[in-house]
């Protein structure tokens, strides 16, 4: 079978895993709330699984406010059932009978625990079937367009699945071995059922995340993640400000998403524009696009905040905070002229799940960068099996260490360092942030294309700028450092 027939199989196979006009009969949630579904859909112009899922992550804020008036003095076992009741309720709305997919996975999850008890083999079993099943997730409904279909809030639980198990191996284990964070996070006995269920369907997070803990979410449940003892949380102003925030990024990603479509890229007209409109699309792009993300995850942390998940307790300034769910810094995402700076304030919670469980695990290798290497390698897998993810996660590891090194010839050589900070700073700020924003939106194109010989295409259209911008740094670098850094300098920092 050539390659045109696997796609059209693939896509074929697709369908009869995601499509809402299923032959079997839809569930009462979604069968009375299609018609209204379709007639929404098409007035706003947009596929009716993102109406869907946008209003399942609006549909938070009254959950939230229902617990808060009617549910926060309740028994555990209660509040358990309506995180659970909720949650389940916006899976079937979004995903209808395929909800068995998360619900199996949940069950699984509890049973290892319960059964296997606090070993080395628990996390390794919960480790391999959430990723294996995510995968063939991945693998039976995979098509070349991006799809909102029950793998999305999939891969979401499968790490807190997976959190979960490493969570409970570290409640068995001695304090002492253990850092500040798995202290906090350790789990002293193992979760019922039901608080497995709750804790996996809490409607601030199921869909879009943010990622956190068991013990987190028991505090919630406890009624401690609130700055008035024994009271619901004075948290109603911080969520709507977030909830204003995410939707004003909802309004601009609206408004510009049509003026800057994926399949622009795989037309003649953008091949026969010019070299810099081509990389200036690229910029404008990867802006525009990134909004898709940033509304979501701000949006679903005023849930968070409304229901008190956000509780973080008191800043340094004496001012309660509200950021335990933050999954995005905003301003800091806008402003920084830095690779590590963009990263570091987008998408945070997956970002510290990993930190935590993937790469300080790692650290019996003995080597920072092989740790590195292994984390960026299981983001990659974790997004999905197509090729583009693979490129991207590369890119983000080239660039990283070329902006480090970068930083560190500018902090050593005194030139660079009196430029730095010189009157020219504001110039050289907005040359840095034209640069940033060019190569940030540069590893997005194989990410949001997926295969090959669409991001092939793109790349090829722009001569791979960007590797050969960031391979030319890598190997000129440590030249620049003979010529801009004293000798003394650079033989006291090879001595460290």
């Amino acid at each position: 079978m050539n390659r045109q027939g696997q796609i059209k199989e693939r896509v074929e196979r697709s369908r009869r895993y995601t499509s809402t006009e299923s032959p079997e009969p839809l569930p009462p949630t979604r069968k009375m709330a299609a018609p209204l579904m379709e007639k929404l859909s098409e007035s706003l112009g947009s596929p009716e699984p993102a109406i869907r899922l946008i209003l399942s992550v609006l549909v938070g804020y009254p959950c939230a406010l229902l617990y808060r008036r009617f549910f926060f003095h309740q028994p555990p076992t209660v509040i358990h059932l309506y995180h659970a009741i909720s949650g389940l309720s916006l899976a079937a709305f979004n995903f209808g009978t395929q909800l068995y997919h998360s619900a199996l996975c949940v069950l699984v999850q509890f049973l290892m625990m319960r059964l296997m008890g606090r070993t080395i083999t628990t996390v390794l079993a919960s480790f391999m079937f959430q990723m294996a099943y995510l995968l063939s997730g991945y693998y039976y409904t995979a098509t070349e367009e991006y799809d909102i279909k029950w793998t999305m809030p999939q891969c979401v639980l499968a790490l807190k699945l997976i959190g979960l198990s490493f969570d409970y191996y570290d409640g068995g284990q001695e304090p002492s071995k253990l850092n500040e964070e798995q202290k906090r996070s350790a789990l002293a006995k193992v979760p019922s059922l039901l608080e497995v269920i709750g804790f996996s369907y809490f409607y601030g997070g199921f869909l879009v995340g943010p990622q956190f803990t068991l013990r987190s979410y028991q505090r919630l449940v406890k009624g401690e993640l609130t700055d008035c003892p024994g009271q619901p949380p004075n948290s109603v102003i911080p969520a709507m400000k977030r909830f204003s925030l995410g939707l004003l990024c909802l309004v601009i990603y609206a408004i510009f998403s049509p003026h800057y479509p994926d399949s622009y890229y795989l037309t003649d007209e953008y091949d026969a524009q010019p070299f810099w409109y081509r990389c200036v699309f690229i910029l404008l792009w990867a802006k525009v696009i990134l909004y898709k993300y940033v509304s979501c995850w701000v949006i679903a942390e005023g849930v968070c905040i409304l229901s008190g998940l956000g509780y973080n307790g008191l800043g340094q300034n004496g001012e309660y905070q509200w950021d335990a769910c933050a999954n995005m810094k905003v301003w800091t995402f806008e402003t920084t002229p830095l690779f590590t700076g963009t990263i570091a304030s987008f998408n945070i919670n997956t970002n510290a799940w990993v930190a935590r469980h993937v790469f300080k695990r790692l650290k019996f290798l003995g080597n920072k960068l092989l740790s590195q290497v292994t984390a960026l390698a299981f983001l990659a897998i974790w997004h999905g099996t197509h090729s583009g993810y693979l490129l991207c996660f590369s890119m983000e590891f080239i660039i990283v260490n070329v902006e480090r090194q970068a930083q560190a010839l500018v902090r050593d050589s005194p030139l660079l360092t009196r430029l730095a900070n010189s009157s020219l700073y504001p110039l050289i700020y907005l040359v840095q942030q034209f640069i940033h924003w060019l190569f940030m939106g540069y590893p997005l194109v194989p990410f949001c294309l997926f295969t090959y010989d669409k991001w092939l295409r793109v790349y090829s259209s722009i001569y791979f700028c960007g590797h050969i911008f960031f391979f030319t740094l890598y190997l000129g670098i440590p030249y620049l450092r003979k010529v801009l850094v004293p000798r003394k300098e650079r033989s006291e920092k090879k001595e460290d």
